[in-house]
């Protein structure tokens, strides 16, 4: 058979002769010159510095309070009780006093807060059954490998199984408002309204049996390890609350990404009592804890945290240093590209001088 020759026949592979297969398109090229260059490294550096001011600045009109509370107050005598594992089960209450220097305006929320509690480490991330917490049968009673160990207890399958969820956070808080004319003032707070509307709406749901309460579809199931109830008696104020849609426990499900963080608890019902229509006073407090979760395991601390929130959320001055430590270093830059660009010339004119 004879050789074709190029560009010739059906078969030929050589592309059409247009301008855009041929690349004969118009285009532009732009020429990079300091002229060009050096004010938009002007111009990117003050906007990052102006930025980083501006957030500055709102973050520190929020006001904010921890409390450490791991061995404070009368909480010593129950950090001792929960090292040891005999008595995990028993019951223990603690108070811790502290006030406020100023009025905590408009919202105010609660966080509970904990410190070197790595909840980033991949294992444990995984080990969760997405399935079963989204609310498919399928799933309840048959959990996911990734939940290992956590997935069964003597053969009965666990709900919610994982590492996560069988280290939920358990201790509950009151906080108590104490008048200068005396007496105690309980501060009320909502406790549904604190989980992501996509967590709460789509990413977990409970189990749906036809004909069956909630206790009845998690029948044949075990509750964590490390539960004192099980999931679908999570709340007994808020039927609504149980399940795997109870709001503190789709809190705890988001990981977070550093050893230290806080969680929602809590959000001030400022409709509730007169008192507390504007915020919190300023003035002595007290809160009461039902300590329930152990910190020397994981060499830790547990806080209670109070803050207002602004436009740019809660405090938080990363974001705002970041900015400032950026913008200065373009601005940095931009001075030194200057300098030379006016000690050496265009093109190295002055390179000889």
């Amino acid at each position: 058979m004879g050789k074709k020759v190029a560009g010739s026949g059906p078969c030929s592979r050589i592309p059409d002769n247009s301008a855009f297969k041929q690349q004969r398109l118009p285009a532009w090229s732009p020429s990079l010159t300091a002229e060009t260059v050096l004010p938009f490294f002007y111009i990117i550096g003050l906007v990052c510095v102006l930025l980083g001011v501006a957030l500055f600045l709102t973050v520190q009109k929020i006001q904010e309070i921890q409390v450490d509370y791991t061995t404070s107050g009368t909480c010593d005598a129950c950090f001792e009780m929960r090292s040891n594992k005999m008595s995990a089960s028993v019951k223990c209450r603690c108070s811790v006093d502290f006030s406020l220097k100023e009025n905590f305006q408009e919202d105010v929320f609660l966080y509970y807060g904990l410190v070197n509690f790595h909840q980033n480490l991949r294992r444990y991330m995984d080990s969760r059954d997405d399935g079963q917490l989204v609310g498919r049968t399928t799933n309840l009673k048959n959990p996911s490998t990734y939940c290992e160990p956590f997935a069964y207890n003597n053969g009965t399958p666990i709900a919610p199984c994982g590492a996560i969820a069988n280290s939920m956070f358990n201790d509950s808080f009151t906080l108590k408002y104490l008048p200068p004319t005396g007496g105690v003032v309980i501060v009320p707070f909502y406790r549904t309204g604190i989980a992501w509307y996509t967590d709460k709406n789509v990413k977990f749901r409970n189990p749906q049996i036809e004909n069956e309460l909630l206790p009845q579809v998690f029948q044949g199931t075990a509750q964590p390890f490390y539960w004192q109830k099980p999931v679908y008696e999570l709340d007994p104020s808020d039927p609504n609350n149980n399940g795997f849609i109870n709001e503190d426990f789709i809190v705890w499900m988001r990981e977070a990404a550093f050893p230290s963080f806080k969680k929602l608890y809590g959000i001030l019902n400022r409709q509730s009592k007169a008192i507390f229509e504007h915020g919190l006073p300023a003035g002595n407090y007290s809160v009461t804890i039902s300590y329930n979760f152990p910190a020397q395991y994981f060499q830790g601390k547990k806080l209670v945290v109070l803050s207002t929130v602004s436009w740019f959320g809660g405090k938080n001055i990363f974001l705002p240093i970041a900015y400032i430590v950026t913008g200065g270093v373009i601005l940095v830059v931009a001075v030194v590209l200057t300098v030379v660009y006016i000690k050496i010339g265009k093109k190295g004119l002055n390179m000889e001088e």
